[in-house]
């Protein structure tokens, strides 16, 4: 009796379903509602493809609907591609897979709505010459009875720097060097002084944006200069090399306006709104052992790997004045055994930790705002040391001959905000005067007699007090009046930093004492 009754309850509902006829459509147009009538899809390079964008469309009738035809109003010819609930549309060159352009016949129950994904990948001759803007059309219907939906997108012209490819082969330049001592390559390819396309890229203008595949080399010997305005984009798991004998000038300038007009910025190729502060997007900016006589001025770099690696550079100090590093997603600079003298520059928000100085060097910081609230505990705003110890446990110990901070914010969320950690071997010479910071008695640091100074508030520290920050998501880590930071610092750096990193001239003696880190205190800008 009971296989009987569940053979009932098996049958019946099939029979009833087979019977149905609520899934009958009808051939109709001019119905349908969408969740847009234009799709902007954001600005993106010259040829390279756009994320994807959706639209919705509804069927609030009570019956069920058949689209005759749903295409692109450019059909084949079309830069956009689209996918309808999956469908990929009419195959036209019988590759086995639709073409995104076409659609017959597609169906949409009463009630109902389905999703429509479009992308992008065009270039700068099929936009619009006036304003650089390719649109097209989504058409539902059929010719005499179409509904539409707008496509827009801007497109946006640059250079492309990228490794030559032959015979499958991909072009590498020089990286360093393997357990036995031989070289190794990474795929990029050397920055040319007359390339057929691009002309000199040794001098990088802003005339358009530079778009980076693999990493771009500075050859041996030579020197890239880029000039205020420039726009570099590196695509996923590319960067720059600073070879051997090699310098880097970034010749930012202060800007008037908040397009950063004369800024200098590194950041990744994606141009959409969802990607601007999304960590680890490129690689790193890498300098090479015996690089030399770098100039980093008015840079905004953001959302790498790593920042700037920078490893035993010759000649005169890295000087890295008035820049801004953002949201990498391991160290925003890692230093080995480097000469480095920062000014009026910014470090926040990275993996690992802001400011990584290792292996002993030199280093001279002043007015430096150095924050790190990255959503992790293990994070730190800074790191010195002055040894490596290997994977067998072997340390080798690096005179540390300088490592000066003055009149610097240092601070941040973790619980090993600033690490100190030295070896007996070798050389640590450092000092902490003026400087707000924040440490922490629970860090496995803190009663470390290198922390003294700091824990004990002497040289003009202030430990464990807000910066009072305008807005750390943002980036934004000005200060107000209401900072402990004001008026915190000592006149003795005057005469190498008498403005801060916006250009405001900075206090002078007797009447007030410059403020801690990059920024002058000014009331923050209304909303």
């Amino acid at each position: 009796m009971r296989k009987s009754l569940f053979a009932c309850f098996v049958v019946f509902p099939l029979l009833f379903l087979s019977c149905r006829t609520d899934f009958d459509f009808v051939a109709k147009t001019g119905t349908l509602a969408f969740s847009k009538d234009t799709v902007y899809l954001d600005t993106v390079f010259s040829t390279i493809s756009s994320s994807t964008y959706t639209l919705k469309v509804y069927n609030r009738s009570n019956e069920n609907i058949l689209i005759p035809q749903l295409k692109l109003a450019k059909e084949n010819a079309s830069k956009y591609r689209i996918m309808v609930d999956g469908m990929t549309g009419i195959d036209s060159d019988n590759s086995g897979i639709g073409d995104g352009k076409v659609f017959e016949n597609v169906e949409l129950l009463a009630k109902d709505s389905m999703f429509i994904f479009i992308e992008a990948t065009a270039d700068i001759n099929d936009a619009n010459p006036e304003d650089f803007l390719y649109t097209d059309e989504i058409l539902f219907g059929t010719p005499n009875n179409y509904q539409k939906v707008n496509l827009v997108t801007l497109i946006q012209d640059a250079y492309f720097i990228y490794p030559n490819r032959e015979n499958g082969i991909v072009e590498g330049v020089d990286f360093g060097f393997d357990a036995d001592g031989n070289v190794t390559q990474v795929q990029g390819r050397n920055l040319s002084e007359n390339h057929p396309i691009n002309g000199n890229e040794l001098v990088m203008t802003n005339e358009k944006p530079y778009v980076i595949y693999g990493y771009a080399s500075v050859p041996v010997g030579k020197t890239l200069t880029i000039n205020p305005g420039a726009r570099l984009h590196f695509h996923a798991q590319s960067g720059m090399i600073i070879q051997e004998n090699a310098s880097l000038k970034i010749n930012g300038a202060l800007s008037n306006t908040e397009a950063l007009e004369n800024e200098v910025i590194f950041e990744g190729d994606r141009l959409e709104p969802f990607y601007s502060d999304i960590a680890g997007q490129w690689g790193f900016i890498y300098f090479r052992d015996n690089s030399k006589d770098h100039e980093i001025n008015h840079l905004t770099l953001k959302n790498a790997i790593v920042g700037f690696l920078v490893q035993n550079n010759a000649g005169t100090p890295m000087k890295i004045r008035n820049s801004q590093f953002y949201n990498c997603s391991n160290v925003g600079l890692l230093a080995r055994f480097a000469n480095i003298e920062a000014e009026n520059s910014v470090w926040n928000n990275a993996g690992q930790a802001a400011v990584a100085l290792t292996f002993g060097g030199s280093y001279d910081f002043k007015h430096c705002t150095i924050n790190n609230n990255f959503p992790e505990s293990s994070q730190a705003a800074l790191i010195v040391n002055n040894y490596f110890e290997d994977n067998a446990g072997t340390e080798t110990a690096f005179d540390l001959s300088k490592c000066d901070f003055t009149n610097c914010i240092i601070y941040g969320s973790g619980g090993k905000n600033i690490q100190l950690d030295k070896s007996d071997l070798k050389l640590f010479n450092y000092s902490f005067t003026n400087n707000l910071v924040r440490i922490s008695d629970g860090d496995p640091y803190y009663n470390n007699a290198l922390f003294d100074v700091l824990r004990n508030q002497q040289n003009g520290n202030i430990k464990n007090r807000q910066p009072g920050f305008f807005n750390l998501r943002n980036n934004q880590m000005n200060i107000d009046e209401s900072s402990p930071a004001v008026n915190a610092g000592t006149p003795t750096t005057l005469g190498q930093v008498s403005t801060d990193i916006l250009g405001r001239p900075r206090p002078t003696p007797p009447s007030l004492n410059p403020d801690m880190g990059a920024y002058q205190n000014a009331p923050f800008p209304e909303d």
